[in-house]
């Protein structure tokens, strides 16, 4: 179904992404005029950073989607919900829980036709009850029921300053090698669409330029029969000609220059050794088991609904023949075809906020039975097999970072362990 490469592939963002984009980008260039105006975020260091990529890497357009396609109610309903006090949060979870107990799991409620986000994985490590409050709030701030057309990756807490300063550094490696261009989708299928047709240019800019940046990813996790979906930082091919295995590379900044503490390296480690999971169970299904029906189904898509016009334009500016989602799926699962299993070695990197500099570069190799063994654990909670856990004592001090604290019966106030030594990266995805 794919035709010829074109010269300037195309990746494809939905209006939520594209609103975080343009709101990191707005930030990062009032903190580089009148820093004084952006006390709430980090300012970006006017250095250019050191970037182990390819020079010649391709720049590729970025599709963003019309803010017209979203319907007027769903507009609105962004500007009428008042954020709830902290307080509250904690009867509202309690009510809704006693509500619920007959009703469906957190996975359906939550991300149904959604997915399980690799975020929600390492926010779930991170600490359940966290998770368990984000979710809760979430529901709060959005009670008046929004239309589920958006293809987005999972919200959870507000952005803190050092989460704030991460996306602005992610933004500035994105636009290094993408370039947004913007079409007005229509349709859940015209979003699933546009998330398969980023992934096959972002691998056709891996395969020749042997670097691609911010790559979608929608894999069927069969050894648990769950979709888990995400967005990895950074791909590179290996510079060895008899490595033909790409390199998963995820960069955290830091928002003070010391080392990270063993949980939040444990926390990336997961999140990294998912990406490989997804993507080798891709590679391996692609030939024979493809679960294009289960895909159908799952997320409630038509596969025969045809694609908007300006869509059609990008799968042919992509050098892609797709009418239908049908269509796009069978080409998602062709590139699929294609790619050999990631690299066993992963790469975890630590930057400054200050300078971007490097801070630490840990390369550790992939473990698929314990990966496997925390998702299972993940899903015990999702699933509604036990209640949400707490953090362990000796990790009391994750609590000083939480917004629902005040409501968390983990928390006491007799911890005084510093936290200098366990400042929070930007925990982006």
């Amino acid at each position: 179904m794919a035709g010829t490469f074109s010269k300037i592939p195309i990746e494809i963002v939905s209006s939520d992404e594209m609103a975080s984009i343009d709101a990191a980008l707005a930030t990062a260039a009032c903190s580089s005029v009148t820093p004084a105006t952006c006390s709430s975020v980090t300012p970006a260091a006017a250095a250019v950073p050191v970037i182990h990529s390819p020079t010649s890497a391709t720049r590729i357009r970025r599709i963003s989607t019309s803010t017209q396609s979203v319907p007027a109610q769903a507009k609105r309903s962004l500007f009428t919900h008042s954020e709830p006090a902290i307080e509250d949060i904690g009867s509202f979870v309690s009510n809704r829980k006693k509500k619920s107990r007959a009703d469906d799991t957190l996975l359906h409620r939550f991300r149904s036709k959604r997915g399980l986000f690799v975020t929600d994985i390492t926010k779930t490590e991170w600490c359940e009850k966290q998770m368990e409050f984000s979710l809760f709030s979430e529901e709060w701030k959005n009670y008046e029921a929004k239309p589920d057309t958006a293809f987005v990756y999972g919200g959870g807490r507000r952005n803190s300053n050092p989460m704030k300063a991460g996306i602005d550094r992610h933004v500035q490696l994105e636009r290094e090698v993408l370039e947004q261009v913007e079409v007005n989708v229509k349709s859940c299928e015209d979003y699933m669409a546009l998330k398969l047709v980023n992934f096959i240019n972002g691998v056709n800019q891996l395969l020749s330029d042997g670097l691609t940046r911010e790559l979608p990813i929608i894999s069927f996790d069969f050894a648990h029969g769950i979709w888990i979906v995400g967005k990895i930082d950074e791909i590179r091919m290996p510079k060895l000609k008899n490595d033909h295995n790409p390199v998963l590379v995820e960069t955290k900044t830091r928002y003070r220059d010391t080392v990270p503490a063993e949980p939040q390296k444990r926390n990336g480690m997961i999140q990294l050794m998912c990406y490989k999971y997804l993507w080798d169970n891709l590679v391996a299904h692609a030939n024979h088991d493809f679960p294009s029906k289960q895909l159908f189904d799952y997320f409630e898509l038509n596969p025969r609904r045809t694609l908007c016009k300006d869509l059609q334009k990008a799968c042919v500016d992509s050098g892609i023949s797709a009418l239908t989602l049908d269509d796009v799926v069978v080409c998602y699962q062709n590139m699929c075809k294609m790619l050999p299993p990631s690299n066993d070695q992963l790469v975890l990197r630590y930057e400054s906020q200050r300078d971007q500099s490097l801070l630490e570069e840990e390369k550790f190799v992939y473990d698929d039975g314990w990966i496997k063994d925390e998702i299972s654990v993940c899903l015990e909670f999702w699933l509604g097999w036990r209640e949400a856990s707490c953090v362990d004592e000796e990790e009391e001090w994750k609590c000083r970072f939480c917004d629902f604290v005040s409501e968390c019966p983990a928390y006491t106030d007799d911890d005084s362990e510093s936290t200098e030594t366990h400042s929070e990266d930007d925990s982006s995805e």
